[in-house]
C-alpha cells in the first residue's frame, strides 16, 4: 500500500513538473488552453503515462477543489461536440446525424461526474428538443448557450 502511494506521489510530481515546463500551473490550465481538443489528444501530450480517463479524473479532482465542476462539465461537452462535429452543430438532423448527436450526448454523460448527471440529462434533452442553430460551435465552457443550459451552481 505504501509502495503504491509512493509511486502515485512520484507520478504526480512528474506530471506537475511537465506542466510547469510547459508553462501551466495546473492540468485545468493546460486543458483550458486547448478547449476543443479531445481528451485523448490532451492526454497524449504527456506520453503513454496518462490515459484520457486518468486525465479527466485529475481534471475532476482539480475542479472539485476549486468548485468548478459545472464549468468542467460544460468544457467536456465542447470537446465531445468538436470531436464528432468540427464544423459545429449539424444543419440537417436526419436519422444518421441524430444518432451521432445522441452518441456525443452519451459520451458527454459518460464523462460527467455523478453529481452533475441529472443536470446533463436535462441539458441534453433541451438540446434535442430545441436544437441550436446550425453551425453552433461553442469555443469553450463559457459559451452563452452552455451557460444557460448548465449555469454555474455547484451541487
Amino acid at each position: 500500500m505504501a509502495d503504491e502511494r509512493s509511486r502515485q506521489d512520484r507520478w504526480t510530481a512528474q506530471l506537475e513538473q511537465r506542466l510547469h515546463e510547459r508553462g501551466f500551473s495546473s492540468l485545468t490550465a493546460f486543458a483550458d488552453a486547448y478547449p476543443t481538443l479531445p481528451l485523448v489528444k490532451l492526454a497524449e501530450q504527456f506520453g503513454d503515462e496518462l490515459s484520457a480517463a486518468q486525465f479527466f479524473k485529475r481534471l475532476v479532482h482539480e475542479a472539485e477543489r476549486s468548485h468548478q465542476v459545472t464549468r468542467l462539465v460544460r468544457g467536456q461537452f465542447v470537446r465531445e461536440l468538436y470531436e464528432s462535429f468540427p464544423e459545429g452543430w449539424p444543419s440537417i438532423l436526419d436519422e444518421e446525424t441524430h444518432l451521432e448527436i445522441a452518441m456525443v450526448l452519451g459520451s458527454w454523460f459518460g464523462f460527467t461526474p455523478e453529481t452533475h448527471q441529472g443536470r446533463v440529462n436535462r441539458a441534453s434533452d433541451a438540446l434535442l428538443a430545441t436544437p441550436p442553430h446550425p453551425g453552433w460551435r461553442p469555443l469553450g465552457p463559457d459559451d452563452a448557450l452552455l451557460h444557460m443550459l448548465l449555469p454555474d451552481k455547484e451541487t
